[in-house]
């Protein structure tokens, strides 16, 4: 999940709305100073039960898990684990949702779900795309529903051609339940099983 400007809104309002018992491991990444602390992770644990944490090099991916990038690192998911990078930013950003979602697209192939929400750049537009090209699934913020629709339209010029049945645009409101009915299909859950057998 990747948000920029306006993300601690629309993020909080996703992971307040997640069921309790949402057992699909959650990246997230938020456009940040480098100079952050540890704030962000606080103000989203705070609107929900699962586990929400800053990620920490060669951490296991786990259910029922929040990870967040931490600032001045790219996030990538490796297989079973996250890796975080210290190479050039991406776009002018470090951690880049591009990169994020281009490795969880590699890496979990159809049991990726990538969400692209608000913000004032492209970033995440490449990478929502390799998801859909590698067989997972996409969901893109209704722009209407941002606070900045940059990001969510660049998204959607850039799924522009792929399958229809593999990408929706929401507003707001709606991408929690969407997110967790994606995770729960047959396809999703055989997917994620492989995934995860690896």
């Amino acid at each position: 999940m990747g948000a920029s400007w306006g993300g601690l809104h629309a993020v909080s309002t996703i992971l307040a709305a997640l069921p309790r018992d949402f057992d699909t491991p959650v990246a997230i990444v938020q456009h940040r100073a480098k100079e952050s602390d540890g704030l962000l992770v606080g103000l989203l644990q705070s609107v929900t039960t699962l586990h929400v944490r800053d990620v920490e090099d060669k951490e296991p991916i786990l259910p029922g898990h929040v990870y967040v990038a931490p600032p001045d690192y790219h996030l990538l998911v490796d297989d079973d684990h996250f890796s975080l990078s210290m190479d050039a930013a991406v776009r002018y950003s470090r951690p880049s949702i591009d990169v994020a979602l281009a490795s969880a697209a590699d890496s979990g192939g159809a049991a990726a779900i990538g969400v692209l929400l608000t913000g004032a750049n492209d970033d995440g537009a490449r990478g929502l795309r390799h998801i859909v090209d590698k067989g997972g699934r996409a969901i893109v913020q209704d722009p209407a529903t941002a606070e900045v629709r940059t990001m969510p339209e660049a998204g959607l010029r850039a799924l522009d051609g792929a399958p229809r049945d593999r990408w929706s645009v929401a507003p707001l409101p709606e991408i929690a339940a969407r997110i967790a009915a994606l995770a729960t299909t047959p396809d999703s859950q055989r997917a994620r099983a492989r995934w995860e057998a690896r």
